[in-house]
Order: C-alpha cells, then structure tokens, then sequence
C-alpha cells in the first residue's frame, strides 16, 4: 500500500483519487505535490476550519473527512499506473463498510474507472446501486498538472451539500 486509507466509521465525506503522485508516495502525504489545490480547497469551501497541510492529512478523520485512492499498490501520474491496480471492488467494499455521507472523486478519471462510466461532467453523480445510501461526486482535479482546465464551482457545490447534510444532523 502506498499511502494508508483515512477512513473509519462516521465520515461526513471520503475523498477518493486514482492513486498516490510520485511526491505524495515520496512523503507519504496525500496530495502532497506542488502546485496542488487540494489542501487550499478544502478550507476555501469550508470543509476545514483552517488550511492544512499534507503532512496533517491524519487530522481530516476527526473533521469527518476521510481520504483513498482507487489504485493502493500503484504510484505516479495516472498513465503511468497498470490497468490491474485500479481496484474498484475494492473501494466499493471500503465505502460500504465505513458509509460515508458522500464519496467525492477528486478527479473525472477516478470516478470513471471507479464507475465504469465512459463520460462525466464535474458535480453530484446519479445513485450507484453498488455504494447505496452515498451521495457521488465528481470534481475536477486539484493537481498541479491539471490547473488549465480546473473549475472550483464542482469544489463550492461539494462544499455547501456537506454544510447542508451537517445542519441536518
């Protein structure tokens, strides 16, 4: 395993990627490569109370905020991963044993290869029979390579439904 799963029982939110970059697997961090915005994100859209940093990635479990990857035994950029290590059975067994309120895909290629879905538009997924009860999203990548076609609105949107699902409870 390349970087170890953030998830237990009660999260509010799991974020799932394709798999751990080479600075991440390096530091043993999620989203620990320069020029990523997941960190800054997470505060901006008030999913955390202040912006953290990779090397805190353990504290989002007491913010209900849990973090995976779809490949566990695979690093580096996405084309670089062996079709053999995206383990999406795997991720479906980890989401139904610990039942998040929702499963956020940090990018449209996790949420496809996890989905099997051949196109997706950034923002909430229609229900998964195989992750009942989870709400789906698909946001557009935070890394650095990706920054030419980011969009935050999906990341806002994500955001405001967990305030939302937090009031209610």
């Amino acid at each position: 395993m390349i970087l170890p799963d953030r998830l237990g029982p009660g999260l509010r939110l799991v974020f799932c990627g394709t798999a751990a970059g080479a600075v991440s697997a390096r530091k043993g961090h999620y989203y620990a490569g320069p020029g990523n915005l997941f960190w800054p994100l997470l505060h901006e859209t008030g999913l955390t109370p202040r912006r953290l940093a990779p090397a805190e990635d353990d504290r989002l479990l007491a913010l209900g905020i849990g973090l995976t990857d779809l490949a566990k035994t695979a690093s580096g950029a996405d084309a670089e991963i062996p079709r053999e290590a995206w383990d999406a059975p795997g991720l479906f067994t980890k989401m139904n044993t610990c039942q998040p309120f929702a499963l956020a895909f940090t990018s449209l290629t996790a949420a496809r290869l996890a989905l099997g879905a051949k196109a997706l538009r950034p923002g909430p997924l229609p229900a998964d029979p195989r992750l009942p009860g989870i709400a789906l999203w698909a946001l557009p990548s935070p890394s650095g390579r990706a920054r030419g076609h980011f969009d935050p609105r999906p990341w806002q949107a994500l955001g405001q439904d967990l305030a939302r699902f937090t009031e209610m409870r």
